[in-house]
């Protein structure tokens, strides 16, 4: 009986795994050629924060406007229009200097006191990368929606997301030995043309449910069986749904748990994505090729997070728990395994894979985390608000990120200044590891019990 449903929801969610791997093997070029740029270019712990903040600020308020957009054009065009302004804006980075250079005179001319070319070029460059980055989730997560029973969505979603895993595990992989072979510019183009390849794919194959012909009406019935909403007929257009306004969404206590769960716990990740190549120089002196295979076991440990953790809640749904509850269940479970980031520190003295191993499994309980809070919007939102919803949640998330990035620079620098850089990230660990206990306990506080939003 399962067999005659049809698979084809699972090539989407193929195809939305690649573009996130996409998405974050083009964000972390940055990261791994950071140590070497920095050299190059004579940059502070507190310069690459403020490079790296640039991304996270941007990517935050082009959150709230991409869950938007994406409502508006509909997943396809709205991740059509995300991957092309991200794959240039990577591209971009192979033009830092030249860019902040004309940049630089602009600023002179309007009176702005200059900014140290290099850093202005790359800044300009990670802004044009996060604002079509950000479409990235909104649209996944949209997709998701469209094309999967609830039941079914966290481990869709815990799938699609492991591409991000994937992603910073080619970056190790990929990035030095490119860099090494043809300079750090070619490496950010030939990364960067990388999208327009998935591209070609996704304007092939995605369609509505309701108008994808390659959908059996079977697999279409199942995808709509547990929504509670409407369910649209297939061959035809959805009906055009009303625009839900953002002040209305923020009067929902939903839309609150997640943005304070993704500000809580959005920047931890971003942390270990864009500080950890710093983290393994500054401690162990590692740079180049050195930090390509703890970083790929690292990032291979997170694969595990990833699926494990959108598989988890079934286990409680099938215990009679509703979709949102199992889920905050799975998370609570999930929140105390970062714990283990406080012991990196203390029992790193002796040799760099213990940390790497602590911060693995740390960095792979936030994706199973992240798993399962994207999917909350979905459980309970209609399916018109969801990429909306997403969208401030995202901006939440990218402003952690923010306070987090700036803190991390200015805490290196002050330490390193007296000698003791490893007291900074013993601070920063610290933060980590008890952010999702935290934010647990504030979304649990917040939304108690599962409450499908009916009157938007």
């Amino acid at each position: 009986m399962h067999q005659a449903i049809g698979k084809y929801r699972w090539t989407i969610c193929g195809l939305l795994f690649f573009a996130t791997t996409v998405n974050y093997l083009d964000r972390q070029v940055l990261s791994i050629l950071a140590p070497d740029l920095s050299k190059e270019f004579g940059w502070t712990n507190t310069d690459y924060a403020n490079i790296t903040a640039v991304f996270q600020f941007v990517y935050a308020i082009s959150m709230l406007f991409a869950g938007r957009i994406i409502d508006k054009l509909g997943t396809k065009w709205g991740y059509i229009w995300a991957i092309i302004i991200w794959s240039i804006g990577a591209i971009m980075h192979a033009y830092a200097i030249p860019i902040g250079a004309a940049s630089s005179k602009f600023l002179g001319w309007i009176g702005i006191a200059a900014i140290e070319i290099s850093i202005l070029g790359f800044m300009i460059s990670r802004a044009v990368l996060a604002f079509g980055e950000a479409g990235n989730f909104p649209a996944a997560i949209k997709a998701t929606a469209e094309y999967f029973p609830k039941k079914e969505r966290s481990f869709a979603t815990g799938i699609f997301n492991s591409g991000s895993n994937i992603g910073a595990i080619l970056a190790p992989i990929t990035v030095p030995w490119i860099a090494n072979n043809w300079g750090w510019e070619a490496t950010f183009i030939i990364i960067g043309a990388i999208g327009f390849i998935w591209l070609l794919f996704w304007s092939m194959m995605y369609e509505k449910p309701e108008k994808q012909k390659r959908l059996s009406e079977a697999e279409f019935n199942y995808i709509n069986s547990d929504t509670g909403e409407a369910t649209p007929v297939i061959g035809h257009d959805t009906p055009a749904e009303a625009k839900v306004s953002w002040v209305k969404l923020l009067g929902y206590k939903q839309t609150w748990a997640f943005a304070v769960g993704k500000f809580m716990t959005d920047g931890v990740w971003w942390f270990f994505l864009f500080w950890l190549p710093k983290y393994l120089e500054a401690q162990y002196g590692m740079t180049k090729s050195d930090i390509t295979l703890p970083l790929a076991v690292l990032y291979s440990m997170t694969m595990v997070g990833s699926i494990g953790g959108g598989w988890f809640p079934m286990y409680f749904i099938k215990k009679g728990y509703t979709p949102y509850d199992g889920r905050m269940k799975a998370m609570l479970l999930i929140a105390l395994f970062p714990l283990v980031v406080l012991l990196a520190q203390p029992l790193g003295a002796s040799s760099f894979w213990i940390p790497v191993i602590l911060i693995g499994i740390g960095a792979s309980a936030h994706q199973a985390w992240s798993a399962n809070i994207f999917t909350t919007v979905s459980d309970m939102f209609p399916r018109k608000a969801v990429g909306s919803v997403v969208g401030i949640g995202g901006m939440a998330g990218g402003l952690g990120g923010v306070v987090l990035s700036k803190l991390g620079g200015g805490l290196f620098d002050h330490y390193q200044a007296l000698g003791h850089i490893q007291t900074g990230y013993t601070i920063m660990f610290a933060i980590c590891a008890v952010a999702y206990l935290i934010a647990w306990g504030i979304m649990k506080s917040l939304v108690p019990k599962y409450k499908l939003i009916t009157d938007l």
